[in-house]
């Protein structure tokens, strides 16, 4: 039986657990029965989806909704997560978040943190709680979507945790990189509430995740839990400029007009001047058919919450 509109009684629900392999450390053995141990003796019933390589995470996702899952639970990244979420939006299917990457900003968003313990503990006492979601087209996300020379950071990210192992370390010098490989800027029309501007930037960001702004010590977090989005145009276009704006963010120290303008709305449109994007959503790339419309999915996805959570 599915949890009603805040409570989540587990020993009437089926819990189903996806896990990626690669988040945290190794064990993913170890992991599973961790995890198996804390619910298995709490719920009705529990099945594990463990990921091999050319599996799907949201397919896998519907295919535990099909077999019945009340919760779905998630073990991983951001990128993990938001596949996951992208699956159960709308479905009334419940989702528990069990933080394994390196950033987790939508676990500790949620108040779950970094500790897999500490989310376990929530999947078994805590409430359900029903989330915004954003959009670029029909693409869901979490925390957020960028444009320009992010998925290029991804790209750079990717070969360096290969080498170095997966830390947020090797994360911010990924960025580094990426700008000092930079080519050209993006060049796009943004169209907000009916009105249209030609904008050259080497970053668009969307943002959906108030913690995640505020970690970064940007302005908007306000906004995105009004409803909206934060988006931030890069101002720098150089080489060094951009890794000079690069070190001001990682310290917190980014200045709204003069590293980035901020546009505030809960719908926009972007066009660019290729048919087909590579997207960076969550962490993980995409391409995409613009043009592109960014949108707010209200009370789309429900999602287990620690007790004190607001």
């Amino acid at each position: 039986m599915p949890p009603t509109a805040d409570h989540c009684d587990l020993s009437r629900c089926k819990v189903a657990l996806i896990l990626n392999p690669k988040a945290g450390k190794r064990n993913a053995r170890g992991r599973v029965d961790h995890i198996r141990s804390r619910i298995e003796p709490a719920a009705r019933d529990f099945a594990v989806y463990q990921m091999r390589k050319g599996m799907d995470f949201a397919e896998t996702a519907r295919t535990a909704i099909r077999e019945g899952a009340d919760i779905v639970a998630a073990f991983g990244g951001d990128g993990t997560q938001s596949a996951v979420a992208g699956a159960l939006a709308g479905t009334g299917v419940a989702m528990a978040v069990l933080p394994g990457g390196t950033f987790n900003y939508f676990a500790r968003e949620l108040g779950v943190g970094d500790s897999l313990d500490q989310a376990l503990d929530a999947l078994i006492a805590g409430r359900v709680r029903s989330r915004d979601l954003g959009a670029v087209n029909d693409r869901i996300f979490l925390n957020n979507a960028s444009f320009g020379v992010y998925p290029e950071i991804l790209e750079r990210r990717e070969g360096i945790y290969r080498r170095w192992g997966r830390s947020r370390i090797a994360a911010y010098w990924s960025v580094l990189v990426a700008l000092w490989e930079l080519n050209a800027p993006l060049r796009l029309s943004l169209t907000v509430d009916g009105r249209t501007r030609e904008v050259s930037t080497p970053l668009a960001f969307a943002a959906r995740s108030a913690f995640q702004l505020e970690s970064l010590g940007l302005e908007g977090a306000g906004a995105v839990r009004n409803g909206h989005f934060a988006l931030f145009l890069a101002r720098r276009k150089s080489r060094p400029a951009l890794m000079l704006a690069s070190l001001r963010l990682a310290f917190g120290k980014v200045a709204r007009g003069e590293d980035f303008d901020l546009v505030i709305s809960d719908e926009m449109l972007i066009e660019t001047g290729k048919t087909r994007k590579l997207i960076a959503f969550d962490g993980e790339k995409a391409r995409l058919t613009g043009p592109f419309r960014l949108r707010i999915l209200p009370d789309a996805l429900r999602v287990i919450q620690p007790a004190e959570a607001e």
